[in-house]
Parts: structure tokens; sequence; C-alpha cells
């Protein structure tokens, strides 16, 4: 079968082994995967993986065999893939805790093993979740960075119906964050600069309260607008710009909360003085937690079209390239690759 495949400083299409089934495992023909930061910092080649590894771990497909020992998942069914535990230790504290991504022994798909960007995976029944019937394949490929956002909203923060939150980074991840908190009832702002404009729009579309050129507009007179100069109860930084993080951190209310999703990538010089005078909460959210997967399921169960409006790309393996460049330049949001019969 043909693979995308980081192979030393290059990705290519390759032909790979297809992968067989043992006793406990389940064979995915993969039908969409999503493209990551992750896999693009790999293209850049300032992420180190397992070289000769099939990359993509945002995916979803249909079981077309099962092992021996498999007892609830069966051929036919849709399914989307928990990625990010394909071995973890299973004795640190964070793996007693479900936190998996924490271990220090965790290999990832399209990591460290063969991951989706591929006609075939195989993987333990534990890492399929089964998609909701009205839930289409292109969604549930976005069940993975859901979960990444999932986790501090859900787990790391208490956030309530008409709060007001300001997401700041309207990408993919940012726009699924706001999905989430606009479906809790908050009040949700998002910040972005004139390059974003496309995905801004598509933060109105999702029911978005306002959105935000900070290359053009006053982001602490507009959350002063919006908040009667209280300032806004949470803010989920998905950028990981350094400008964005000391605006967020200026524009939150006293005792607010903040959460870091997007990864920096280099050092950036915190207020302090900010976060003690205000009494903040500074949280880091790393990936997601086995608890997490059974919310983001919940939230797709409860989903209508809106998610669908995030996914503005779709590219068969072939195309990869150009797909990936797109992801580049921003353009658009969610990219999805596909598999052909001649991919």
């Amino acid at each position: 079968m043909k693979g995308l495949v980081k192979q030393g400083d290059r990705i290519q299409i390759m032909d790979v082994e297809e992968p067989k089934v043992d006793d406990s495992g389940v064979k995915i023909e993969i039908k969409y995967t999503g493209i990551c930061g992750t896999d693009l910092h790999i293209y850049h080649n300032d992420f180190e993986v397992t070289d000769s590894i099939v990359i993509g771990h945002e995916m979803s497909g249909e079981v077309v065999e099962v092992g021996d020992d498999v007892k609830n998942i069966s051929v036919g069914d849709r399914v989307t893939v928990l990625p990010s535990n394909v071995h973890t230790c299973q004795r640190c504290e964070y793996c007693n805790k479900g936190l998996y991504t924490l271990c220090s022994d965790r290999k990832g798909m399209g990591l460290h093993v063969n991951g989706g960007f591929a006609k075939y995976v195989v993987v333990r029944e534990d890492m399929c979740y089964k998609i909701p019937d009205h839930v289409s394949y292109e969604v549930a490929a976005m069940s993975e960075p859901l979960a990444v956002v999932t986790q501090p909203i859900e787990e790391l923060t208490t956030i309530k119906k008409d709060d007001v939150v300001l997401v700041t980074g309207p990408g993919p991840i940012g726009l699924l964050a706001s999905y989430v908190l606009v479906n809790k009832g908050c009040k949700v702002l998002v910040a972005g600069t004139s390059q974003d404009q496309e995905r801004l729009n598509l933060a109105k579309e999702i029911g978005c309260e306002r959105t935000i050129d900070v290359t053009r507009e006053d982001l602490h007179a507009i959350v002063d607008e919006e908040t009667n100069a209280i300032g806004v109860n949470l803010v989920v930084e998905c950028s990981g710009s350094g400008h964005a993080i000391k605006s967020g951190l200026d524009v939150l209310k006293k005792t607010g909360t903040f959460l870091q999703v997007g990864v920096i990538g280099k050092d950036v010089t915190l207020d302090f003085d900010t976060i003690l005078y205000k009494q903040l909460v500074v949280k880091g959210s790393m990936g997601h937690g086995i608890t997490t997967w059974e919310k983001v399921m919940e939230i797709l169960k409860k989903s209508g079209d809106d998610l669908e409006k995030i996914i503005t790309h779709r590219f068969p393996l072939s195309r990869w390239e150009e797909a990936f460049k797109i992801c580049d330049a921003k353009d658009g949001a969610k990219v999805l690759i596909y598999n052909t019969s001649n991919a």
C-alpha cells in the first residue's frame, strides 16, 4: 500500500507494508486523516520522529478485520482512533491517572509507529471509538484535535453559561475550542490577525459573539466594551504567540483563568506581576487524557452541522504536498487527506 512517509529529512509517498492483524488488533481502512500542526513541524524538520514512519494521527475509517480476542468492535464499524497511547508504561503516576500523553515512555501514532496517511492501520480495540450515526467520517477525523481543546475547557477549568471567553488564534484548534465554548452557552470573542480573515469569518458562522482583528482593532477597548471594563472570565490561547499571551493576561478579569493550548516553540516572557496582582490562574494543557475522549464522543453525539464548517479543504493522498502548503499559508481552516484506490 501507499503511505506518506518521513524518511531522513524528506516526506514522500512510498510503498509500505500493509499491516497485519494479531489476536488483539483492529484493522481500519482509513477514510480521512487531518493535517495537524505537528505534521507541519515534521514537514519542516523541526520535530523529531522515528525514521521511515508513516505520519498522521487525526483519523477516521471503517473496520475491515478484527483479531480473535476483540470483543466490542466489529467489521463494518465506523470508528475514530485515539492515537496517542499506542504504548505507555502503565506504571507511572500519569498513566495511573489516565494522563497517558505525559508518560515518559509514550509512543504515538504518526510519531513513533505508523500513522494515518495510508490506506490501513492496525490498532488495539481500546483505541477505537465508534462514530455516532449522524457524524460524517470527515468530522470524525477531527476527534483528536477536538480532544485537545476539550481537555482544557472541560477538565482544567470551570466555565459557565454566559461567561465571556476570549479565544486567541482562530486556526483549527481555536475554532474547535470556540465551537465547544459556544455550545456551552459562553459569549465567545475570537482574536486573530488580518491574515486570519477567512478563519475569523468561520468563527462568526459557528456562533461566536465577536471577532477581533488585532492588527486593526484595539483588543483591550473591545474587551472593555463587551465586559463593562471587568475583563473576560477565561482566555484560551491557541496561537502560540508571545504577543497574544501578554494581551490575554492583560484582558483577563481579576481571578480569571488563562489556558495555554497552542504550542509556543520558543521562550516567552510572562508578566508575573500581572498574574500576582490580579490573582490569575494560569494552566497549560498537553494533549488529552482517557476521560477526555469520553467527553469528545458526547460532544459528537450532540453535534450539528457547525463542525462541518471548520473543514475547508479535502485532498487525495496523491496531492498531500499541496494540502500541506495550504496549511502552511493558513489558508482556510481544517485540511483533510482522503484515500483513493489509486492514491
